[in-house]
């Protein structure tokens, strides 16, 4: 049976090829990643600050350097001018650490990101990648998982009370939402057969994985903002109730690399949400297909990356100049409760569909537009729909009879003691008042009874 079109073609071997890149060129690289990380993120503080000054009708910074450009930079000066200050009761060691963690593992996932195709570099040809691994994606998940302990400990080394609640919460939510960040990739391991970047961008030439896998990019946009603790996910920080969060204590340049940590990570996400789901750096559809795909060849791949990577960024900066700050509660319910259950769900779905595609469940199929469909996985498709449906109106159902019994209106009159103990009438309601029949009167207790 033919494989999907799009599919990986062949294995879990990378298809990047670094044969002819010696070490001083793979030192060169990592300069320019470093480089490229540190100039983007001066850029997006300025371009966060403008564009959210526009939305509240406000100018930004716009006085330091040619339309405030280099207002970044002066903040930057500025916090490395401060004066370094540590608490007494705080462990100067692991204080001093857990910044140096937060700030240098959010540089780390950026290496397996293929920011290109393979280019030609000082007389080598070599891919716009520092390294690729058959489980590259798994290294960025290890990556976040290590720089949790930064932010765990920056709370817990600080000898204060709301850092130590910031630091707790904050690694609570950027645990929970990885579980769901590392389901909503397993469609795209499906589909490419692959956990290699550079297999997963070529496995995307025909097919951006956006479309058969909609639903997990859905569930990685949201995870990514939660995972980067961003408005309105910006829990940890509740200036109304922690203060700051887990970095409260810092200032200086530790303070810094928190801030460095956080933009860094979202470029991260950005960068992986857009080789996963986005096809990389190879140009969009209509594009790719001019001149036999010229514009996928050399250093045009580094456009088309950097393009969909400030897209991202720019939904970042949207999300937060309009959304309010959700509860934490709701936050963690939605977490476990919606997103983990749903998107295994998918993830079996998903399996089904690519092992029919594969030939797993026969070979009947029909062929529409160039592209074949195994009849496999149209029936599975409709069955689960129907079901999703059902699960949806059943949902609805309940929901309509908990609004209705929620907004019944209270009795007029009631009697206080209906339950044993005395219950004060809501406004508007009148209490009932004590009758004197002969029945109410032989239901009463006796003399002789209450002796009793």
């Amino acid at each position: 049976m033919a494989p999907l079109a799009g599919a990986a073609p062949g294995g879990d071997n990378p298809t990047a090829d670094f044969s002819d890149t010696p070490w001083w060129l793979h030192l060169v690289k990592a300069l320019f990643v470093f480089v490229f990380l540190l100039v983007n993120t001066l850029i997006v503080i300025w371009f966060e600050r403008r564009v959210i000054g526009r939305m509240q009708q406000r100018p930004g910074p716009n006085r330091t350097g040619p339309f405030g450009l280099l207002q970044t930079l002066a903040d930057g000066i500025k916090l490395a001018l401060k004066e370094d200050l540590t608490p007494k009761n705080a462990d100067k060691l692991v204080f001093a650490l857990a910044p140096a963690i937060a700030g240098a593992m959010a540089f780390v996932s950026f290496a397996i990101i293929p920011l290109g195709p393979t280019v030609s570099m000082f007389g080598h040809r070599t891919p716009l990648q520092l390294t690729d691994l058959p489980v590259a994606v798994l290294l960025v998940l290890a990556v976040a998982g290590v720089g949790v302990y930064g932010i765990v400990l920056a709370g817990w080394s600080s000898g204060s009370t709301y850092p130590l609640l910031g630091g707790l919460r904050s690694t609570a939510q950027v645990i929970s939402y990885e579980i769901a960040m590392g389901l909503s990739l397993v469609a795209v391991f499906l589909y490419s057969r692959s956990m290699s970047t550079s297999q997963i961008v070529a496995a995307q030439s025909d097919l951006w994985f956006i479309i058969p896998a909609f639903f997990s990019f859905f569930v990685y946009v949201i995870t990514m903002v939660g995972e980067t603790n961003r408005l309105p996910f910006d829990l940890a920080e509740g200036e109304g109730e922690l203060t700051g969060g887990f970095h409260t204590e810092y200032s200086s340049l530790k303070f810094a690399m928190f801030f460095l940590g956080e933009y860094v990570n979202m470029f991260t996400v950005s960068a992986l949400a857009t080789t996963m789901f986005l096809g990389g750096w190879q140009a969009p559809p209509g594009i790719a297909a001019i001149n036999s795909g010229m514009f996928n060849h050399g250093w045009w791949g580094l456009l088309w990356f950097v393009i969909k990577l400030w897209l991202f960024m720019f939904f970042f900066v949207w999300l937060r100049g309009s959304l309010p700050r959700v509860r934490y509660d709701q936050f963690m319910r939605f977490g476990w409760r919606f997103l983990i259950p749903v998107t295994l769900a998918w993830v079996v779905v998903v399996a089904f569909i690519r092992g029919s595609q594969l030939g797993y469940f026969g070979d009947a199929a029909f062929t529409l537009g160039n592209r074949r469909f195994p009849v496999f996985s149209i029936v599975f498709v409709v069955v689960v729909a129907l079901a999703a449906l059902l699960v949806v109106w059943i949902w609805d159902n309940k929901k309509i009879e908990r609004d209705a019994a929620r907004n019944t209106a209270p009795p007029e009159e009631i009697d206080p003691f209906a339950g044993g103990y005395p219950v004060p009438p809501l406004p508007g309601q009148r209490l009932r008042e004590p009758s004197l029949s002969l029945s109410d009167r032989a239901s009463d207790p006796t003399e002789e009874d209450i002796h009793a």
